[in-house]
C-alpha cells in the first residue's frame, strides 16, 4: 500500500471568494499582513500497487478536481501504515 495526495487548488485566473472571506476575517482577528488566501481541497488515497501514476492522474482529472477552474498535483508521499 501507499499513500498518494492529491492537492486542487482553484485556477490563478478564478475567484476565491472563500479565500477573500478567511482574509477578511483575519483583518477583523487582528491578524495583519496576510495579503491574500487561496483555498484548496486535499484528498488522501491509500492505493495498492495495481494503481499506477497514470490511473492517479485520471482519478484526479476525472473525480477530484474540475479542471476547468481547477488545477491538482499528485504525488505519492510514502508507504501506508499496515493495518
Amino acid at each position: 500500500m501507499a499513500r498518494v495526495v492529491v492537492e486542487v487548488m482553484p485556477k490563478a485566473e478564478i475567484l476565491d471568494p472563500q479565500g477573500q472571506a478567511i482574509v477578511g476575517a483575519l483583518g477583523r482577528l487582528g491578524f495583519d499582513g496576510v495579503g491574500e488566501v487561496r483555498q484548496g481541497k486535499r484528498f488522501e488515497l491509500e492505493v495498492d500497487d495495481s494503481v499506477d501514476d497514470v490511473a492517479l492522474e485520471r482519478i484526479a482529472a476525472e473525480l477530484l478536481a474540475n479542471t476547468v477552474i481547477e488545477t491538482y498535483s499528485v504525488r505519492r508521499v510514502a508507504d501506508a501504515p499496515a493495518s
